[in-house]
């Protein structure tokens, strides 16, 4: 028997889509392949999600899945890789093999940093190049490093890898960041980092590992190399999308699924929330507010209600 719902991803948007409608009693399974959170488990401290005045990443994710465990989520650790319309409602295939069948479907597929692909980054990935400061910052204790971009993520992880890190370089393309003021005044503050500003990296250099970072001035070319063991991207993110969804759901020019404001997509009973979508704003609140959209328009949905299709 199909299930009423299925949910796609278990980040901030799959879990509070679950939780909701887990609530409401829609039979319903979530499926993810790695562990709940999705991109929360890459943040070191959490200090914009209301109602918390700081929280680990990784514990905030624990906490949203076991409330919504304590509702009655089913959730498989399954990988999707691919999604098909057939009579009466969607298939998902997972990485497994195995089909779930579902008469809606909520794509909460999250998103995945982007890559520049200059010389060096995926040869040193793994040596010295990462995009997970949680993950990697503690292994560059008493070094240099180099953050690239200029954005909330950027800003806010130069200053977590201030407590292991000796000195943090960010190289931001432009003459002002992004970020937040509040992040902004962080960084600019801390004596650990140097902004190089209307710079951009062109090469990660080293042997064995990351020994160096090649950037460029933007205004007159000129190159320096930097004296870095591990480089930290934070340039931008890509959907997370699997096989058939642009068949079945209109993305924008950069990938991301284009919903109207009840998360519907172009096709009936097809819904997406949370970083795979296309937005302005990409944050947990953001997520946490997608998915519960989703969640009730699905409901919505299943009752008979009526979907309004995107033209």
């Amino acid at each position: 028997m199909p299930e009423d719902l299925i949910i796609v991803g278990g980040g901030p948007a799959g879990l509070t889509a679950g939780m909701y409608a887990a609530r409401a009693r829609l039979p319903v399974r979530l499926l993810e392949g790695g562990v709940s959170g999705g991109q929360l488990n890459n943040t070191a401290v959490v200090e914009n999600y209301p109602g918390v005045e700081s929280i680990a990443g990784y514990e905030l994710a624990s906490l949203m899945e076991r409330q919504a465990l304590k509702f009655g989520l089913e959730i498989d650790r399954e990988r999707a890789v691919g999604l098909a319309a057939t009579r009466g409602g969607f298939t998902v295939e997972t990485e497994s093999g195995r089909a779930y069948h579902g008469r809606a479907v909520i794509l909460a597929l999250g998103a995945t940093p982007v890559k520049l692909g200059i010389p060096g980054e995926t040869d040193y990935s793994g040596k010295g190049v990462s995009y997970c400061a949680v993950c990697d910052g503690p292994f560059f204790r008493d070094q240099e490093i180099a953050v690239i971009g200029g954005g909330d993520s950027a800003v806010e992880e130069a200053v977590y890898l201030t407590r292991f890190a000796k000195k943090v370089h960010i190289i931001h393309r432009r003459d002002e960041f992004r970020a937040a003021k509040e992040i902004q005044e962080k960084a600019l503050q801390e004596p650990k980092i140097e902004v190089h500003w209307s710079y951009v990296p062109v090469a990660i250099l080293g042997n064995d590992g990351t020994e160096a970072l090649r950037i460029q001035s933007v205004k007159d070319g000129s190159e320096q190399d930097l004296p870095v063991a591990g480089v930290f991207f934070y340039v931008g993110l890509k959907p997370m999308l699997i096989d058939g969804v642009r068949e079945l759901a209109k993305t924008d020019d950069r990938g991301f699924i284009i919903t109207d404001e009840s998360m519907a997509c172009s096709t009936p009973g097809l819904f997406a929330a949370g970083d795979v979508r296309s937005k302005v704003l990409r944050q947990i609140a953001t997520a946490v507010g997608d998915g519960a959209v989703a969640a009730f328009a699905a409901q919505h949905y299943l009752e008979g209600g009526r979907h309004t299709q995107l033209g």
